[in-house]
Formats: structure tokens, sequence, C-alpha cells
């Protein structure tokens, strides 16, 4: 995953002005600054009109999950892209009953390959 920073007077060319056009970009916000000029974001895929970044800038309060506290920093960043893969591939219960239903190699393929192709490692 690539890690973004989008200025928010940029926004809405980037996201475009309606829920379709919003939904159809394949990124997450993951933190902000305080007066919510700035936003990072991850992505797998390249997205124009973002800045690309190396790491983790000053200045941003995380946002993904609240429970996790305000830090963002590299480490958190990987431990987001964790937490989407975990959300993608569903409950271990749906897992193992589709394991049970058709075979390991099945859920490899079916199951595991695409949420690990959607949610790269940095």
């Amino acid at each position: 995953m690539k890690l973004y920073k989008l200025e928010a007077s940029n926004w809405g060319a980037f996201f475009g002005h309606t829920p379709e056009e919003h939904n159809a970009k394949n990124v997450t916000t993951i933190a902000q600054t305080p007066s919510c000029d700035a936003f990072l974001l991850l992505a797998k895929d390249a997205q124009d009109g973002l800045e690309l970044l190396d790491s983790v800038p000053a200045g941003f309060d995380f946002t993904y999950c609240q429970e996790w506290g305000l830090i963002i920093n590299d480490a958190i960043v990987d431990k987001v892209i964790l937490d989407l893969r975990k959300k993608a591939y569903g409950p271990w219960e749906d897992q193992l009953d589709y394991i049970y239903h058709n075979s390991v190699a099945d859920w490899k393929t079916n199951i595991i390959d695409p949420v690990k192709a959607k949610y790269p490692k940095r």
C-alpha cells in the first residue's frame, strides 16, 4: 500500500461530488491535520492528483481507529493495513465454513489471495 497526502482544497477534484464517485476511489483515509486542511490516504494503486509520501509527516492526527490513539507513524500505517486485511477476510467461523464446504486450496485462491492483492504490505 502507498501513503498519499491530499490537500483539503483538492478533495472535490479528487473524490468527485457524488457518493458514487467517492466510493469508486479505492483509498482509505487514515489521518488528518487538526484544522482538516490535509488528509493522509492509503491506496494500493497509484493515484493521480495526490502527493506520494515515503513516511508519515508530522502534524497529522490518526483518525482511522480512535481507540488506537491519535499518534500516527509508519508502524501505525502498517497496523492499518493489517486491520483492513482482517476485516476483508471476514470472521474466522465463515472462513472455516468455506474451507469445510470447499477446500483449503479454494480458500487460498478465492479468499486469501484477493485480499492480499487488494491490501498489499508496504
